[in-house]
């Protein structure tokens, strides 16, 4: 995580545990949406984020080019990391908080389930768990 000042936390992992809620305007079939079919939706976007260390590639602090098979990511505390392309995901969000995994996480789940089922959840909550009893939610409400 690299914070608004442009220090950065040192290198470390996380267990993530992710929660999804959806709500719908009426019940179809007596359910807002069927856990078989978002089941492995949310298995897929987890499982790519899975193993691989997660870099902010939208972080305005973070320099980030490729040298060989690495991305080679620079800090402002001048810190410099090469990192094999094969163990990164560089994601399209501002950092790596739980909060801004959280958002990733909906917006694919939203894309993914309109491609897929071409369903729209009047709204829909995702919590990223970082550790347990820390959490971020961020909850999405379609405009009517």
């Amino acid at each position: 995580m690299i914070f608004e000042n442009g220090t950065r936390e040192p290198l470390h992992g996380h267990n993530y545990r992710v929660q999804v809620k959806g709500e719908a305007p009426d019940l179809a079939d007596d359910m807002v949406f069927d856990f078989l079919n978002i089941k492995p939706i949310v298995r897929e976007i987890c499982d790519s984020l899975d193993h691989k260390l997660l870099i902010p590639r939208d972080n305005k602090f973070l320099k980030i080019f490729t040298e060989n098979k690495n991305y080679v990511i620079q800090t402002p505390d001048e810190s410099y990391f090469s990192i094999p392309m094969t163990d990164t995901l560089l994601l399209p969000i501002l950092n790596t908080s739980a909060e801004r995994l959280a958002i990733y996480i909906c917006d694919q789940i939203r894309l993914k389930v309109m491609e897929k089922y071409q369903y729209t959840f009047t709204s829909i909550e995702v919590e990223v768990e970082e550790t347990p009893g820390q959490a971020a939610v961020y909850l999405h409400r379609e405009q009517l």
